[in-house]
């Protein structure tokens, strides 16, 4: 087995018998979960996390478009038009695209989470949830590029204003208020306020896994996700 990157042994679907075991096909640990429409945004927010990003969701889309796609989400924030990239993509995908926040979706993090399709975005228990405003990365430059960078970052900030609002159901003025500062949110608090849909994996999302005659609602034998319990056990948060 190779040292230094996990990696993990992967069997093609139609696997030569007489083929040697030294012979198998290795993968790192995250192109192997990718096959499984597993996906992870676990750093800052930057071009070429977001271009990832956007490239697996596009090229798993058009692979097999009615397998659901999971993004799982440990995000501090990150730049904003790298972050927007991934929302929209999101929505442009045929396949159903679920948001699982663990540990923390910050600032771009948090418009990632929302973006997820209505009914499938999740937070672990003890996840936490931050929303604030674009902040600008230029104070240093000239007055002139100060003005010019000033408008650029209203108009970021409507947009991500005019995607809470879409998303979620924070009302206008609300969402205006909050964003002046950092408003940080357990999971519960995130749920009330429309941010997620639900905290893990709770009995009523298991028994709309199991009753919605939505068949795109639940997840298949090929996308499932294997909890750690045979039922759901978050009902006491």
């Amino acid at each position: 087995m190779p040292v230094g990157v996990p990696k993990l042994p992967f069997q093609t679907p139609t696997p030569n018998e007489e083929e040697e075991e030294e012979d198998a096909i290795w993968l790192d640990l995250y192109n192997r979960l990718h096959r499984e429409r597993l996906l992870f945004l676990c750093q800052d927010i930057d071009n070429e996390i977001s271009n990832n990003i956007v490239g697996l969701m596009v090229c798993l889309s058009l692979e097999d478009h009615t397998r659901n796609q999971h993004l799982f989400i440990n995000c501090p924030g990150g730049g904003v038009i790298s972050g927007i990239a991934i929302h929209d993509t999101m929505q442009t995908v045929l396949a159903d695209v679920y948001t699982i926040c663990m540990g923390i979706a910050a600032s771009m993090g948090s418009v990632i989470l929302i973006g997820g399709r209505p009914n499938k975005r999740i937070a672990f228990p003890h996840a936490r949830v931050m929303i604030h405003q674009p902040i600008s990365s230029f104070l240093r430059e000239r007055i002139g590029d100060l003005s010019l960078e000033l408008k650029e970052i209203q108009r970021l900030r409507g947009i991500i204003i005019s995607l809470f609002l879409k998303r979620t159901n924070i009302p206008l003025w609300l969402i205006e208020q909050k964003i002046e500062r950092d408003v940080y949110m357990s999971a519960t608090e995130a749920q009330a306020r429309g941010i997620i849909d639900y905290i893990g994996i709770t009995t009523e999302y298991y028994e709309n896994e199991t009753t919605s005659d939505d068949k795109d609602f639940h997840f298949d034998t090929h996308d499932k996700l294997h909890f750690p319990y045979d039922k759901p056990r978050f009902d006491q948060y």
